[in-house]
């Protein structure tokens, strides 16, 4: 339990310990926040019905994270972090662009969940009739940051450890949670939303997509590393999926069902997330309501705050690793101060912010994926630090197709949720315009994943296979 020393080497042979199976507590704990109910109305505002909503919902979150479970694989192959093991297809120093961006979208979702979580706590001491003001705000912002840096710090043991707890935890309350709140069901008023279109059906699906699996996809082989490099390929994949998948899967299809079930709800969930949900509850389940709440989102920005000081330090800040995530936590604190004491609107730049990182890290993925199915052999722990060694210095063609994927990418969705995003959509005239029935599709998402793996199969099958010989 003392602080983890490993950064970004390899992790060495008599440290690689556990089962795939293990990989089931951070995942799911990670992902069983409430958010998720929340995301029953998003996926609603694309304008579908219930069953397409949920179908396209439950397709998109399980899709996404066999993705991020396929990605996971290289820890187990390479025994290192997701970000070092992207060098063998961007070369050693050309694998900083996509730990940049790595970095940025998990400060990001850190800050975002921290935020929550101290929202979240606001709400319900509203509801009690508690002083919800400056205090308790400030408060519940050191408990949360406490709970997220010290884990960030101390690293894998306490955050494998502090992820068996979170789970049983928000588990059990979670489903407490849905018990009392089943009765708000209106089947009648769900039987009444209008389909949607194919347009909405994709845009919704793509959205999902990229809001649960793709988000994790950069950090996926960080949780992975451990484990030793005989465990079977399939486990790893079907564990992580599992785990990640699980509790959104659930969560989602009861936030649709409760969100279709009522417009004012509906409504409330767009303003307040995690808010809204604490109106349908019995004033005696607010404060274990606080609890489920706070331990989801903290779960999953513990992941995040240990990815991205790995990612920095592959970006090349010469710091220990236990730094990295104290600064990474400096910055979340920052940010999250900003968001809870000063910000206007928190969902509109947050969705803004997911789907404009989520470009870039899909056409990343792609190349990753594409690496993986072209590999054979495991990653050599020397050449992975080394500029001249196989994987080379800066592998141009993968860096082209990322950036090339990105500006693709950028051009196909519509990001009305920031103003100084209107600028995106750029390649959407011929199939309507920035206001036709394909403009909130998030088709750029879509388009950089498939540039970034059909790219890399075509052009850098050569190399790969020069790699795995050498």
């Amino acid at each position: 339990m003392g602080v983890e020393r490993n950064g970004i080497n390899t992790i060495a042979e008599e440290e690689r310990h556990g089962a795939p199976r293990s990989l089931f507590w951070p995942w799911f704990a990670a992902n069983v926040s409430v958010l998720g109910i929340s995301y029953g109305s998003f996926v609603l505002g694309f304008g579908l019905s219930a069953i397409q909503a949920i179908v396209v919902g439950v397709v998109g979150t399980v899709l996404s994270f066999v993705l991020c479970g396929v990605i996971s694989l290289v820890g187990k192959r390479g025994s290192a972090p997701t970000m070092v093991l992207a060098r063998p297809a961007f070369g050693v120093r050309g694998s900083r662009l996509p730990a940049v961006v790595s970095w940025l979208i998990t400060v990001g979702w850190e800050t975002a969940l921290t935020a929550l979580a101290v929202l979240a706590t606001t709400t319900v001491f509203s509801e009690l009739g508690w002083d919800a003001g400056t205090p308790t705000k400030l408060v519940a912002l050191v408990v949360v940051a406490v709970l997220i840096v010290g884990s960030g710090i101390v690293g894998f043991t306490l955050i494998m450890r502090l992820q068996v707890w979170i789970t049983i935890i928000t588990g059990v309350l979670t489903i407490v949670y849905g018990i009392l709140v089943a009765g708000h069901i209106d089947t009648a008023n769900l039987g009444s939303l209008t389909s949607g279109g194919v347009a909405a059906m994709i845009g919704a699906l793509i959205f999902m997509m990229t809001a649960f699996g793709l988000s994790w996809a950069n950090m996926a082989g960080d949780f992975s590393r451990y484990l030793p490099r005989s465990v079977s390929n399939a486990a790893v994949v079907g564990w992580t999926t599992f785990g990640a998948a699980l509790a959104p899967v659930l969560l989602l299809v009861f936030g649709i069902l409760l969100a279709g079930s009522s417009k004012t709800l509906n409504d409330k969930v767009a303003a307040d997330p995690i808010g809204a949900l604490t109106t349908l509850l019995p004033t005696w389940f607010l404060v274990p309501f606080a609890v489920v709440a706070v331990l989801g989102l903290v779960g999953g920005a513990v992941l995040d705050i240990y990815s991205s000081g790995l990612a920095l330090l592959t970006a090349g800040l010469p710091v220990p690793r236990w730094l990295a995530a104290g600064i990474d936590g400096t910055i979340m604190i920052i940010g999250s101060v900003y968001i809870v004491f000063f910000a206007n609107d928190f969902l509109g730049p947050f969705q803004g912010f997911l789907i404009t990182l989520g470009v870039p890290i899909a056409a990343w993925a792609g190349v990753m994926i594409a690496d993986i199915v072209l590999r054979r052999s495991d990653y050599d722990a020397n050449d992975l630090q080394d500029p001249a060694g196989r994987y080379g210095d800066i592998n141009w063609i993968a860096i082209i197709l990322m950036l090339l994927g990105t500006a693709v990418g950028w051009g196909l969705v519509t990001n009305t949720y920031a103003g100084w995003l209107s600028w995106q959509g750029y390649l959407l005239g011929p199939i309507g315009g920035k206001t036709g029935s394909w403009a909130y599709a998030n088709l750029g998402v879509l388009a950089a994943m498939v540039i970034g793996f059909a790219g890399h199969l075509i052009f850098n099958r050569t190399s790969v296979r020069r790699q795995d010989l050498r």
